[in-house]
């Protein structure tokens, strides 16, 4: 019998957003979304969803059929529920990518950039005060961080404090920061010769809520490994992961 993931409660949380998108729902629809979270979670093969769940070109079908409408991205922003925004932090962190994720069809978004640890792929992930997703970005893993900064303080939109490590150091994402009305806490570089008046050590210590956020997507191994080959479903995989992160913390 194969482990299950959704309890009443978030299955629900699930349907009603369905539902709310029109999305049909029929006698089997839990037991598709089971199967999507069984690849999730394991990193398997579409092909190796365990047949007492549904037939896996039923789980890919709808999931790819989703990821190209779209509505794992609705879904994401409906469920993440309400946000605790006084605190922000941003932060970047690499996937390995699987040699299966090779191949993709040209003219199709990849996200995959080759840096010293091979070919890698980066989400950068902005999270709340409470470290739940607000929202994230993906790219190749030779983009750096503070490429993509601008990006989330855009994504973010409001916010008191902004707190990333030094990899953020620059004065036009402080600037960008200060435009939005966030105080921008990020320390500076060991060559820096500026004054850093805002910088809060206390509230810098709490950078640790983004990287608790990166572990609980890694926990599942679809995202802790990148096997999909366009950027958009691994994208949708992310949002699946988020959705029920936030589910789970409701």
């Amino acid at each position: 019998m194969a482990r299950t993931l959704l309890t009443d409660d978030i299955w629900q949380q699930i349907q009603d957003t369905m539902r709310l998108h029109g999305c049909y729902c029929s006698k089997n629809s839990r037991n598709i979304m089971e199967a999507i979270l069984w690849k999730l979670r394991t990193g398997a093969t579409w092909r190796d969803i365990p047949q007492e769940l549904c037939p896996w070109q039923t789980a890919y079908n709808r999931f790819n059929r989703w990821a190209s409408k779209g509505l794992w991205d609705k879904f994401f922003f409906r469920l993440r529920g309400i946000l605790d925004q006084e605190w922000v932090f941003i932060d970047g962190s690499y996937i390995r990518v699987h040699q299966h994720a090779s191949g993709a069809r040209h003219g199709f978004e990849r996200a995959i950039g080759q840096s010293r640890g091979g070919r890698t792929t980066k989400i950068h992930l902005a999270t709340d005060a409470n470290g739940l997703p607000i929202d994230f970005k993906i790219t190749g893993g030779d983009v750096h961080d503070s490429q993509v900064a601008k990006q989330l303080i855009d994504i973010v939109g409001e916010a008191t404090y902004l707190i990333a490590e030094k990899g953020y150091d620059a004065e036009h994402i402080r600037i960008c920061a200060k435009n939005k009305n966030m105080i921008p806490i990020i320390p500076l570089r060991s060559n820096s010769k500026r004054s850093n008046k805002e910088f809060d050590k206390y509230l810098y210590k709490l950078r640790h809520l983004v990287e608790n956020a990166f572990a609980r997507l890694k926990h599942f191994r679809a995202i802790a490994t990148r096997f999909d080959k366009l950027a958009r479903n691994y994208k949708s995989m992310i949002r699946i992961a988020c959705i029920f992160i936030c589910c789970k913390a409701k």
